[in-house]
């Protein structure tokens, strides 16, 4: 929630991570490289400013005027009400030069150019201000003493007039922008990887913010702030009883269900039955008017509607009572922290009870990060204690032979684990399903037998007269 007494970056996502937005009157530095969203970042703190009624100063000292609005308003931000001070060069500078050197110390002087700024605050009085960049002024001047000056000058002279101040950098390694971070107030770096592009705040001083990298994107609405995921920030009140599978047998298994709030893995190899294994169970949450969300990583949404159609789960009628919402993600379409803000509008937005994400596998190959668990973790915990049933399904490489449950360490993550398992038996390949964990209550340990018909699952008793069945090679006791 923002604090009344901050003023807005004029993206959400950031405001988030500074604890509301920028302290008033204070300077703040956005350091990055080329391309990395530096003035489009500016472009919407002076556009939220004007939209609150306020007056801003844009000074530019790299685009003119008209450059600059007509590439807001490609991202649908009008900046046209803004006062400008473009001290960018104009053609006569290129056409004089012999040198082509356009801030040589006998075109531009550094005096007449800090008055012009002068003058210009002391004449609109704006509440905002941002300067594009302070690289390009540090060009004017190689002596580091008197950029000192002068760059620490100007920045009180700004914000004692009442301004909150946003500055520019390419991020290089001159000392003389190394120097610049200690000028001002707060600093915010832009980084441009190959997986994805990130934010970090490294200072930020009167205020708290929100430590660690976070993922942005620049699209044709301008940036997008997703920030990192801390599960402790959020909770709610729910009561952590047994929530019934619909399949009496199953139900027996699990003594009654997998509670509320709780996280399970739901494991196995392909093909064997654990995606319908998570319908179903949003079939029978859909029919106490509970709401599911399945997140495919793995196939399409109507590939996955159509299949559960096929097995007598009416996924159709689900989603469009409101029931249920399938989300195909596509590789690498989403960071970490972009997919937990998807699933967590989700759950404030419409009080989603169950979610499901297909597969693990899936979610690892698509965000492409070493700590995969570290997200997929801090996703789980968010949901526990949001009080949602969380299920991860997670494919296992042995079809037959050594039995393992995740095979990536995973298992941390669940309060419940259930297996699947293929079986061969008399010459055919049969399933079966058993519980290996379960944190809430007692379980049964027997295995059972498990099938997938046009009727939907279908769980048999216990396999009492088999033995090896977790090797795939069973025999018969009798």
């Amino acid at each position: 929630m923002k604090e009344k007494n901050k003023v807005s970056s004029g993206v959400a996502g950031l405001d988030e991570i500074l604890k509301g937005g920028f302290l008033p009157q204070k300077s703040y530095l956005i350091k990055g490289g080329p391309g990395t969203g530096k003035s489009t970042l500016g472009y919407h703190f002076l556009d939220k400013a004007l939209k609150d009624g306020a007056e801003v100063l844009y000074i530019t000292l790299g685009e003119t005027r008209e450059n600059i609005i007509e590439n807001g308003s490609q991202l649908g931000i009008d900046l046209s009400d803004a006062h400008f001070l473009d001290l960018s060069p104009g053609e006569d500078v290129y056409r004089n030069s012999k040198t082509y050197s356009v801030f040589s110390p006998v075109e531009v002087e550094q005096e007449p150019m800090i008055q012009s700024i002068v003058e210009a605050v002391e004449k609109y009085s704006p509440s905002c201000v941002f300067l594009d960049s302070i690289t390009m002024l540090q060009s004017l001047n190689q002596d580091p003493f008197q950029m000192r000056n002068m760059a620490l000058s100007f920045i009180q002279f700004v914000c004692n007039k009442g301004a909150t101040l946003l500055i520019t950098s390419e991020a290089h390694d001159q000392a003389s922008d190394k120097e610049a971070t200690f000028w001002v107030d707060g600093i915010i770096h832009l980084e441009y990887s190959l997986d994805w592009r990130r934010v970090t705040v490294s200072k930020y001083r009167g205020s708290d913010f929100l430590h660690g990298n976070h993922a942005f994107k620049i699209d044709e609405r301008g940036v997008t702030v997703y920030p990192r995921l801390r599960p402790g920030n959020y909770e709610r009140n729910f009561q952590s009883d047994p929530i019934s599978t619909g399949i009496n047998e199953l139900d027996e298994l699990l003594h009654g269900g997998l509670e509320r709030g709780t996280v399970s893995i739901i494991s196995g190899p392909t093909g064997v039955g654990k995606t319908n294994f998570g319908i179903q169970f949003a079939k029978e949450a859909a029919s106490r008017g509970d709401r599911s969300a399945v997140y495919t990583f793995e196939e399409s949404a109507d590939v996955l509607a159509k299949r559960s159609e096929s097995i007598g789960v009416p996924v159709k009628s689900m989603i469009e009572n409101g029931n249920l919402t399938i989300t195909s993600v596509e590789p690498l379409s989403y960071s970490p922290d972009e997919f937990a803000a998807l699933v967590r509008s989700d759950i404030e937005e419409n009080d989603t009870k169950i979610v499901i994400i297909d597969s693990v596998g899936g979610y690892s190959l698509s965000v492409r990060e070493e700590n995969t668990l570290e997200r997929l973790h801090s996703l789980t915990v968010f949901l526990q204690n949001m009080g949602v049933t969380t299920l991860l399904i997670h494919e296992t490489a042995n079809v037959t032979g050594q039995f393992e449950t995740t095979g990536m360490n995973a298992s941390y993550l669940a309060d419940n684990i259930i297996f699947l398992r293929y079986l061969e038996l008399n010459g055919e390949l049969r399933k079966a399903i058993g519980v290996l964990k379960k944190r809430m209550s007692d379980f049964e340990r027997s295995i059972r037998e498990f099938d997938i018909t046009k009727d939907g699952l279908r769980v048999g008793g216990k396999l009492t007269k088999l033995r090896g069945i977790l090797t795939g090679l069973p025999e018969n006791t009798q």
